[in-house]
């Protein structure tokens, strides 16, 4: 092994197609379902996206128009239809199934609490009512900063209800991060809770609330509305201080949905600021539901016998989209988590897939590696029978744990869905099919319908178009320059910050005649799936899974594999050797840290414990919940 080199090492050529069986029961069956599709999307892009968002989304006002590019870079998505995020999540299902269960929530101590759709309505709506109760009304940004609860997913619900824009701060955060976002937001109201339990330790949560206010700069704030949770005694100010039992109490459990614009913002979530000020990414409404919903129902090929679990934490945008609203608006039953998979003991998540009868279970990678750590065996003294699909999110899989994941946990028969997208793709962008696509251990698969991953390095439009001509569809004309089209749930803004948002877009869509170049500055932004990588994508990732066949910069369409692992915070993209002529992005590994990356990698771990992990753990919280 010693003598490999490092190419050799991150070779992948075990290949794992979907069972006879599975596909036959798939939302989409088998490689012509998935070939059908996306060429319909490819001849009639708008027609395609028209059609699956009056299928599947509620509109209170029909939109007669799919896509505005008349201020490109800046697109409007169904921009003349008018909906609500709740009603969509909550309203539909209570004349079809108003008694299904839809929250199971397992509290950190193991107290298991059920919810039904037409229970989560009612509390919705109570709260909705509290909300505007205090002067809160479409439009106005309010922080969320909760533990994993019935109660945040209400409050979130509860925002999207009356139009007001919530921005859910991770728990793990602190007072300062808190403060940020408050003042960068121009928040009028907090919803925290006095305190969360982790681990079998209660973390405070209010007083991080009263440091922030107390720092300056909040004067925004109005309300600051507390969940008792630990029931821990907190300092109280009577002046915006109400407790969320009393603001409930009394109010009444119908609130009609304030009907708003596909293009009103939904939610602002702010990046980690690890790298820098936070950045507040900016989703609309009727574009992201409708990208939800899809990859609930065709990358997780939901049923509605499903329990699906997400382990992200809703501070981080997994959480938002798997959890607060694409489970919702399908129908589903999910599971919520308040605690950490190795509490008491690592056997947690297998134990609570056992009791609740998970059927699709999607986590991270580092959530993996590190259970393979605490007890690789772990997983067969359990009952893991129901499940049917396994996922991964928020970086990129080692093919061991990949292949432990798929072994051990899912019994050799569940497929895996290696997801890959970002905060700013608001959701999934590559992926496997489970029905259609062949698996490969650390390889994201293919991309989503209407999604086109291009590779970019510092080459000029030029070269790229002529690269690229004739293969599908490559820049759309616009006005006198090419740009890529849009996707729906991409983030609208950095808000509050239209010129920075601008520049980003224009510098990297380029608005510009063919022959001009490209800037050189390596950022990364996703449009309708073309990636354009910065050095931040290959700073903190796992290794390349290589594939001879397809270099970096080659368009990626159905007929070939995207080679990253993980998503979320953005997959590697495989890449051939450095050569001359080609300059290397800042970060890449190159000599003794490819070196030390590939002894890693030969290891029965395959990487755990490796410092990027670390990092991320301690810059962002714990990657466990993302």
């Amino acid at each position: 092994m010693a003598t490999k080199t490092i190419e050799s090492v991150l070779q992948e050529n075990r290949v794992f197609p979907p069972s006879t069986a599975f596909a036959r029961q798939a939302a989409i069956s088998g490689m012509d379902a998935y070939r059908k599709l996306f060429a319909e999307a490819e001849k009639d892009f708008t027609g395609f996206w028209g059609r699956l968002a009056r299928e599947h989304v509620l509109w209170s006002k029909a939109f007669t128009q799919v896509l505005d590019e008349s201020k490109a870079p800046f697109f409007k998505w169904f921009a003349d239809g008018e909906l609500n995020a709740s009603y969509n999540c909550l309203d539909r299902h209570l004349k079809t199934q108003p008694d299904k269960t839809a929250i199971i929530f397992e509290a950190d101590d193991g107290n298991v609490t059920r919810i039904t759709y037409k229970e989560l309505y009612r509390r919705v709506c109570m709260m909705a009512n509290g909300l505007k109760s205090l002067g809160i009304k479409n439009g106005d940004r309010v922080i969320v900063y909760m533990p994993m609860s019935i109660e945040v997913v209400v409050a979130m619900q509860a925002c999207a209800r009356i139009g007001a824009i919530h921005s859910v701060v991770f728990g793990g955060f602190s007072a300062k991060s808190l403060q940020e976002r408050i003042i960068d937001a121009g928040a009028v109201a907090v919803l925290t809770a006095d305190g969360q339990l982790r681990g079998g330790r209660e973390i405070p949560l209010k007083p991080a609330v009263d440091e922030a206010l107390g720092m300056g700069g909040c004067e925004s704030i109005k309300s600051v509305v507390v969940y008792k949770r630990t029931g821990t005694a907190v300092q109280w100010n009577a002046k915006h201080d109400v407790w969320l039992h009393d603001l409930v109490n009394g109010q009444s459990d119908a609130c009609e949905p304030t009907w708003v614009n596909a293009e009103h913002p939904l939610f602002i979530l702010y990046t980690s600021g690890s790298t820098g000020k936070p950045k507040g990414i900016q989703h609309s409404t009727g574009g992201y539901l409708l990208w939800t919903i899809l990859t609930m129902k065709w990358v997780f090929d939901y049923k509605p016998t499903d329990v699906f679990w997400c382990t992200a934490d809703v501070g981080w945008v997994t959480g938002h989209s798997y959890t607060t609203y694409g489970p919702l608006a399908c129908g589903a039953t999910e599971v919520v988590f308040e605690g950490v998979p190795v509490y008491p003991d690592a056997g947690r998540f297998w134990k609570m897939i056992q009791d609740h009868k998970v059927t699709v279970f999607y986590t991270a990678p580092t959530a993996i590696r590190s259970l393979i750590k605490a007890g690789g065996e772990l997983p067969k003294k359990y009952n893991l029978s129901s499940l049917r699909i396994l996922g991964t999110v928020g970086e990129p899989i080692n093919p061991e744990a990949w292949m432990w994941y798929h072994e051990t946990v899912g019994g050799g028969r569940c497929p895996i869905v290696d997801t890959w997208w970002q905060t700013e793709t608001g959701g999934i962008l590559i992926n496997p099919l489970p029905g259609a696509h062949t698996l490969k251990p650390g390889s994201a698969n293919r991309p989503f319908f209407g999604v086109e991953p291009v590779v970019l390095r510092d080459v000029s439009a030029a070269r790229h178009l002529r690269r690229h001509r004739g293969r599908g569809r490559p820049f759309r004309r616009q006005g006198q320059g090419w740009h890529p089209g849009d996707q729906a749930a991409m983030a609208r803004d950095v808000a509050h910050d239209l010129g920075r948002s601008r520049a980003l877009q224009e510098d990297l869509l380029p608005g510009r005649l063919p022959g001009q170049v490209l800037p050189r500055r390596r950022r990364r932004v996703v449009r309708q799936g073309w990636l354009y990588p910065d050095h931040g994508t290959h700073r903190r990732r796992a290794q390349c899974i290589g594939t001879p066949a397809r270099n970096d910069g080659d368009r990626v369409g159905f007929g070939g594999e995207f080679q990253a692992g993980g998503g979320g915070g953005g997959g590697r993209p495989a890449r051939r050797p450095h050569r001359r002529g080609h300059r290397r992005l800042r970060g890449a590994q190159t000599g003794a840290a490819q070196r030390r990356r590939g002894q890693e990698n030969r290891q029965g771990t395959a990487g755990l414990g490796r410092q990027g992990d670390r990092r991320d753990r301690q810059a962002e919280g714990h990657s466990f919940w993302r």
